[in-house]
């Protein structure tokens, strides 16, 4: 599929539009998508995604923002139609192949009024490229515009349904001003939320992001960090059975084993056999996961301190410890600490942090982290900003099903 993309600018503008505009480009791409970024400013970012830089396009051309002064005083100029043809001509010359145009706030905001218009003489005269207008601001609907819009052509453009356009706002309360503005039901109006490029915003390594990606970690909730070697002193065992225990309360709990096998004991080698039987014993084969099973590379501090960033807890259930770095770890994070109540780590987490038995009951203390949990209101935001707003996730379910519905 073909798909253009056009706004006023483009990156590397810094803008929000102009942002959010790149991501969407990367994602169509990521699909396997034909991606074109038509602006009046910007250059190609993406050896993927072709530029065409159109420079009427452009909210501060010369020559718009001349018309512009007329326009915001109520006056329509008489070289207005004149740009508005220019502009659909160049327009149709770079769109000829597209299967879709998605215009990014150029028909909601007045700052290229003959773009807009041009935009419209399309919609109505071309049965391709599909369009959707994709709305982020709406200059109807905000009072710092209400000096420069006027009753009549062309400002009405920007609150006039257009049915040959699929619309696309986003936030609920966008799409309730838009609805208002078209007297359309809010049936009619697709929300399509903006997003957080999470391994970016984290500063993810590389092996972390693979990590990430074939384990869908994102989705975890919670995940569960056991930042240890394998080998029987560190009671991997108990923290498979308080997991098992957690999955009847969240059906997406994820644990994370991050070392390898112990190396100077080859008893660690049956240790981890009977770890996998026993992970399998417990119906948790898709929820315990080993990254020794993963990767024989070594795991950097950066890729270990990537984990605690992504972690919901610490869980600690070792029967003996010469120190305890995790603690400090997951201390210096921020995030929940559970571990065995043996002095070392008591002589850390002093009372700061959630002790047990390494003989803890494992349905008992799965309740006490299910407690935790539900009354942690950050965990929650959290959890819903990785299943619902990763720019990744949201193309799935908002943006791809678009080119289907429409």
């Amino acid at each position: 599929m073909k798909i253009t993309l056009l706004h006023y600018a483009a990156p590397p503008i810094i803008g929000g539009v102009e942002s959010v505009m790149s991501h969407h480009a990367r994602l169509m791409a990521d699909a396997g998508h034909q991606v074109q970024i038509i602006a009046g400013r910007g250059e190609q970012i993406d050896s993927r995604v072709r530029f065409t830089r159109l420079p009427l396009v452009d909210s501060r051309h010369d020559e718009v923002l001349r018309l512009k002064l007329d326009l915001d005083a109520g006056r329509v100029p008489k070289e207005f139609d004149s740009l508005v043809k220019r502009i659909e001509t160049q327009l149709l010359e770079s769109i000829s192949d597209s299967d879709w145009l998605i215009a990014h706030n150029v028909c909601s905001l007045n700052k290229n009024l003959a773009l807009t218009a041009a935009l419209k003489r399309i919609s109505e005269s071309h049965l391709r490229p599909r369009l959707i207008l994709w709305h982020h601001d709406l200059a109807w609907a905000t009072p710092r515009y209400r000096n420069e819009l006027h009753d009549g052509y062309p400002w009405d453009l920007l609150r006039a349904d257009w049915p040959q356009a699929v619309q696309v706002v986003v936030s609920e309360t966008r799409r309730r001003e838009l609805a208002d503005l078209l007297k359309s039901p809010l049936e009619r109006i697709q929300v399509v939320p903006n997003g957080i490029d999470a391994a970016r915003f984290l500063k993810l390594e590389a092996q972390t992001q693979d990590f990430v990606k074939r384990l869908d970690l994102l989705s975890a909730a919670p995940l569960i960090l056991l930042p240890v070697r394998i080998t029987p002193r560190k009671n991997i065992e108990l923290a498979l059975r308080v997991l098992a225990e957690l999955c009847s309360e969240f059906k997406r709990a994820k644990l994370i084993v991050t070392g390898p096998l112990g190396p100077h004991n080859p008893a660690n080698v049956e240790y981890m056999k009977r770890l996998v039987a026993l992970r399998r014993e417990l119906n948790i084969e898709d929820a315990a996961h080993f990254l020794a099973e993963l990767s024989d590379q070594f795991l950097s501090d950066e890729v270990i301190a990537d984990f605690y960033r992504l972690a919901d807890l610490l869980f600690l259930p070792s029967r003996e410890e010469g120190f305890g770095i995790p603690v400090l770890e997951a201390g210096l994070r921020g995030i929940p600490i559970f571990c065995a109540d043996i002095p070392t780590l008591r002589e850390l987490g002093d009372s700061h942090v959630n002790y047990f038995s390494p003989d803890e009951d494992p349905k008992k203390l799965a309740n006490r982290l299910i407690e935790l949990l539900k009354a942690d209101s950050q965990f929650v935001l959290r959890k819903r900003i990785e299943s619902e707003y990763t720019w990744e996730q949201i193309y799935i379910d908002r943006i791809e099903p678009l080119f289907v519905r429409g």
